[in-house]
């Protein structure tokens, strides 16, 4: 990821936060092995080239620099081409639009300020059933504590099938890359605008003001 140095944060726990805050990924590696759907009945490989897929991660405080656990519907074919092999996953925060109205330098192009965070590791498949449930009980618990009753309250056939259905996986990270585009390149006085416009703005807008707040020491005054 292009970061200019004033952009990076290495700060393990801002990333680790910011992983937990806006935990739904993008998961990108090698394109399954599937004909394409032009054809469905062609022999010849696959066109080579990359898949994504979106899904809602467990950060952990575990290794180095965290662990990501989540699952995948089993229908889903990118799994099988993920499994051993490094895997980019991008957490993307919040995002706007910055005017060059808010620049006191007439010669001021309009520019866009987020938050992403880039995590590299190897993925690994959980598809025990013991394994899986724990993966299912993380994901519950920070999403919808109250919902684990009604989950084990559940005919076993219902939960077999559904267990069935997914297939689980553990991202140890071994590289991670955080850049927060937070006008840190700006004067103090521009700064110190784009704060103003951005904490009486969109909900997206207001996140990042927080953060300039929190690691610009950033405020209205």
């Amino acid at each position: 990821m292009y970061s200019p140095k004033f952009n990076r944060v290495d700060d393990r726990a801002i990333l680790l936060e910011a992983m937990r805050t806006y935990s739904f990924a993008t998961l990108f590696g090698p394109a399954p092995d599937i004909p394409s759907p032009a054809d469905p009945g062609a022999t010849e490989p696959p066109t080579a080239g990359a898949a994504a897929t979106h899904l809602p991660l467990i950060v952990k405080d575990e290794g180095p620099h965290g662990l990501l656990e989540g699952h995948f519907a089993k229908a889903n074919p990118h799994w099988q081409s993920l499994a051993g092999r490094e895997t980019l996953v991008v957490f993307a925060g919040p995002h706007s639009y910055v005017s060059p109205a808010l620049y006191t330098e007439e010669l001021s192009v309009p520019t866009w300020n987020y938050i992403a965070v880039h995590a590299y590791g190897t993925l690994s498949l959980v598809d025990d059933t013991a394994g899986k449930e724990a993966l299912l009980a993380d994901l519950i618990a920070a999403n919808e504590p109250a919902f684990m009753d009604r989950l084990r309250a559940m005919p076993d056939g219902f939960r077999r099938a559904m267990l069935a259905g997914i297939m689980g996986f553990r991202i140890p990270i071994a590289r991670i890359e955080g850049k927060f585009k937070l006008s840190q390149n700006r004067s103090p006085q521009e700064r110190r605008n784009v704060h103003a416009a951005q904490s009486v703005g969109s909900p997206d807008e207001r996140a990042l003001a927080q953060w300039m707040e929190r690691l610009l020491g950033q405020n209205d005054q």
